[in-house]
């Protein structure tokens, strides 16, 4: 038999536990600075134009565990002119960098598909870095239904 006492000790205890496991009031801002340094690490603080880069994704993602996405980059791809590198990055994940692809001239066009985890509603980046040092970018916002990449004790 369970006296009031003993009752009131468990419930206190639950309580406390269930608070450390809350995500912290300010995630927000969190996961937005952490996107920012993310997207800082790759750019260097140089501008990103919008254009040139084609993000194919679904707007409306039923499940964000498998979520196919396609990149493609206006480029000759010629040893003078070719996409360096192409990075993707999401606003809600718990780390933001989802894709960084590495490719040059011999790759004959510069194009990423695959799969990957989203864990909300918002923005997901691709980055294009080219040969000339320009940076060029496509977003595109998508609904998530069923969340993704719920890592305990990140950001």
């Amino acid at each position: 038999m369970t006296t009031r006492r003993d009752f009131l000790v468990l419930a206190g205890a639950l309580l406390s536990v269930s608070a450390e496991a809350q995500l912290p009031p300010n995630i927000e801002a969190l996961r937005k600075a952490a996107l920012q340094e993310a997207l800082r690490k790759v750019t260097g603080g140089a501008a990103v134009a919008s254009g040139r880069v084609k993000l194919d994704i679904p707007p409306l993602i039923d499940n964000g565990n498998s979520v196919p996405v396609s990149v493609r980059v206006e480029s000759p791809m010629t040893p003078a002119d070719y996409v360096k590198a192409i990075p993707l990055f999401t606003e809600k994940n718990p780390q933001p960098d989802i894709l960084s692809a590495y490719i040059g001239p011999r790759a004959g066009r510069a194009a990423v598909t695959t799969r990957c985890r989203i864990a909300d509603t918002g923005m997901v980046i691709a980055i294009a870095q080219m040969s000339d040092g320009s940076y060029w970018s496509d977003r595109v916002h998508v609904e998530v239904t069923l969340s993704a990449c719920l890592e305990d004790g990140l950001i």
